[in-house]
């Protein structure tokens, strides 16, 4: 099953329209480069995922900077989106990336999915609630979507690196709970994870990421967002909302399934998710058709009915990506079932 085609052309050439409340910034220290810490409170590949990269192709096609199809057409920043909904009701906590003044905010836009109320309802705050902050040496840093009425500063207040601005929510052009992260550099748009890269190159540049996050901004193909079992069966509005995890499986469970959804996926992916009995047998398995274009996110779930009483010991579910009948991508996770 997969959204629509049109979910991820969301936030589309976000140039913060913002009612700005602009002031002169105090004058900042800085080298002409700049260093970034991650702008959410998380870590990256666990416990949120880089959803969109930033378009590098001028065309109407994509190119995110490792010559993938990690982002949609004009995307001026970096997404990076938390697994679900339920994550954003506890509080995703949205942080400076670096030192610097406030410059710009908007706060009072409701939490809506795009997809509730339609894009006409945000036409000129496609960013939501939002932030700009001056680093010093022409370089600015926004972050778009935060929950409304989450904002802890005010124009002019004086960041430090990693302090906390606000939450991540679902204000504005978006229908997945996330921070809009763009960086410019003298007005120009400037992909933190690529900077001064060539012209079509692929993995040029260098990144501007704290030593610190370097190996969570590794580039990732294709990533797992949410697995698990359950005792129904799976939807993508129950993934989305959270709901998944309020249906474990039991012993006594009357059916048992296992689920995955999966970002990134390409053209020519073809997944597979097997469940195994303890000792190894296969009681499900669910082949996805083959993928004809790149997929934003695709969730694929596979599972049965109960015939008599589950056998107790571990179940395991292994999912496989393969392309051009080579493996490319596999995760496995597991649910023991009886005594602990």
């Amino acid at each position: 099953m997969t959204l629509p085609a049109a979910f991820m052309r969301l936030t589309s050439r976000l140039l913060f329209p913002l009612t700005m409340y602009l002031t002169c910034p105090a004058a900042l220290e800085g080298a002409e480069f700049i260093t970034l810490n991650l702008p959410i409170k998380c870590e990256l590949g666990v416990t949120c995922f880089v959803q969109n990269y930033v378009d590098h192709d001028d065309s109407d096609h994509v190119r995110d900077y490792h010559c993938g199809g990690r982002t949609y057409d004009g995307h001026n920043g970096t997404d990076i989106r938390i697994p679900d909904m339920g994550f954003q009701r506890a509080g995703v906590e949205v942080l400076a990336s670096a030192a610097g003044t406030v410059t710009g905010i908007r706060d009072g836009v409701e939490d809506v999915s795009v997809r509730t109320t339609g894009k006409q309802t945000v036409a000129g705050k496609e960013c939501g609630n939002g932030v700009v902050v001056e680093h010093g040496n022409g370089w600015r840093t926004q972050y778009c979507h935060m929950a409304k009425g989450s904002l802890r500063i005010k124009v002019g207040d004086r960041v430090a690196a990693g302090q906390t601005i606000g939450l991540v929510g679902l204000s504005g052009a978006t229908e997945f709970p996330h921070v809009h992260f763009t960086v410019r550099h003298h007005g120009k748009i400037v992909d933190p994870f690529a900077y001064e890269a060539l012209p079509d190159s692929c993995g040029g540049g260098h990144q501007l990421w704290a030593a610190s996050v370097r190996e969570q901004t590794k580039y990732r193909a294709r990533e797992v967002l949410n697995f698990g079992f359950s005792d129904l069966a799976p939807t993508m509005e129950l993934i989305e909302s959270g709901d998944m995890l309020k249906h474990p499986v039991r012993a006594e469970s009357s059916a048992l399934t296992a689920y995955v959804r999966a970002i990134g996926l390409q053209q020519g992916d073809e997944q597979t998710l097997t469940l195994l009995g303890p000792g190894g047998p296969i009681i499900s398995e669910y082949k996805a058709p083959f993928l004809e274009r790149n997929k934003a996110q695709y969730f694929v779930s596979t599972g049965r009915k109960r015939q008599q009483a589950w056998a107790m010991g571990n179940y395991t579910a292994i999912y496989r990506v393969t392309k051009n009948d080579e493996e490319v991508f596999r995760t496995k996770f597991e649910v023991k079932l009886g005594s602990q």
